[in-house]
């Protein structure tokens, strides 16, 4: 498995992005698919991208030390992250995260939970989440589960290669055919031979697609789908997402 606490967070914003409005983004073409995008394979990440400081003071919910929900923060979400915070620390490690996700959403992998862990970084305590990036995570997942429920169009509970195409399509990632097979495979059934994605493959491949392009873009500033890395920056950008 790999530790994703031993690499630093480089500060990208780690949401999905909010679902389309149905007046705006890629409407469906003839056929009932999503067009492509024209032009560059991603777009500028919109302002509502991310949250305030991680240690927000508020309302909301208390933590220890003096750490706080943000204001706003629903009951729901408090409830839990206190349920598992059994120290009462104010900090949950990832156990503890596994089992609050799940109790919320679905059980979740330890290896998604740990890339989760990862992305939400907490800047003080790396091996830990606080009351503000759980609530920024519990949220994140929500939107991710939104886009799930839309293209899973047979209710399978699973995501196929073309629905992984239209989901991240619609979000703005024009990801190559060569890529969706590498995501897909990585789920393939050892019964029927066949790829698809649950929602806890889905989140953890739509944050991977989503960080690596964001880390991509750092180093192509002008939108060119294309830019020039060194072997070390290279490694730097892409180990912290690998799974083995």
């Amino acid at each position: 498995m790999a530790d994703y606490n031993q690499y630093p967070s480089h500060g990208y914003a780690p949401s999905a992005p909010p679902m389309p409005e149905p007046s705006s983004g890629h409407k469906p073409s003839s056929s009932g698919q999503p067009s492509a995008p024209s032009g560059y394979p991603y777009h500028a990440p919109p302002s509502s991208y991310g949250y305030s400081s991680p240690y927000t003071l508020g309302a909301g919910g208390g933590g220890a030390a003096g750490y706080y929900f943000p204001p706003g923060t629903h009951p729901e979400i408090i409830r839990s992250f206190q349920a598992v915070d059994r120290d009462r620390s104010g900090f949950i490690d990832e156990y503890e995260l596994q089992a609050a996700l799940s109790s919320g959403y679905q059980k979740f992998s330890l290896r998604t939970i740990r890339l989760l862990m990862f992305l939400f970084q907490n800047p003080n305590n790396p091996s830990k989440m606080g009351p503000a990036e759980f609530a920024a995570l519990w949220n994140c997942i929500g939107q991710w589960q939104g886009i799930f429920d839309r293209f899973d169009r047979d209710r399978s509970g699973k995501i196929d290669s073309m629905e992984l195409r239209d989901a991240l399509l619609s979000l703005g990632y024009a990801v190559p055919p060569s890529v969706i097979q590498v995501l897909i495979s990585n789920y393939t059934d050892g019964k029927t031979g066949k790829g698809a994605l649950n929602f806890d493959n889905f989140v953890e491949s739509g944050m991977i697609v989503k960080g690596l392009t964001e880390k991509f873009k750092e180093k192509d500033t002008r939108y060119t789908g294309s830019a020039t890395l060194t072997y070390d920056t290279f490694m730097s950008m892409v180990i912290p997402f690998i799974v083995p």
